[in-house]
C-alpha cells in the first residue's frame, strides 16, 4: 500500500468490562496482522475499556470492505461473549 492511502477510518469501542475489552482486542489482532493488498489494519488497546480499530485503506471500495468486516468480528466477538454468559434453559450455566 502507498505511503499515503486515500480514506482512513477509526473504531472506537468502549466496554463497560476492561476483561471483555481485553478479549475484543485479542480476538482482532491476527486478523489486523494479516496482509490484505487494499488495506491495513491495527488494534490499540491501550486504554483499558477501549479498543481502538485504526484502518486505511487504497480506495472506497476497500475502505467499505474493511469496515463491514471489523464491524462484523466486533458484533460476532461480543455476541460470543453475551451468548457464553447467558445461562441455559433449565438454568443451567454453560460449561467452564
Amino acid at each position: 500500500m502507498s505511503p499515503e492511502p486515500s480514506w482512513t477510518a477509526t473504531i472506537s469501542i468502549r466496554l463497560e468490562e476492561a476483561e471483555v475489552a481485553d478479549w475484543l482486542a485479542r480476538a482482532l489482532a491476527p486478523e489486523a496482522a494479516r496482509e490484505v493488498p487494499r488495506a491495513t489494519a491495527s488494534i490499540d488497546h491501550s486504554v483499558p475499556n477501549i479498543v481502538r480499530i485504526s484502518l486505511e485503506a487504497r480506495d472506497t471500495g476497500a475502505a467499505r470492505a474493511a469496515l463491514n468486516t471489523y464491524l462484523g468480528w466486533v458484533h460476532l466477538t461480543l455476541e460470543t461473549v453475551r451468548a457464553a454468559r447467558t445461562p441455559r434453559a433449565g438454568g443451567v450455566p454453560p460449561p467452564s
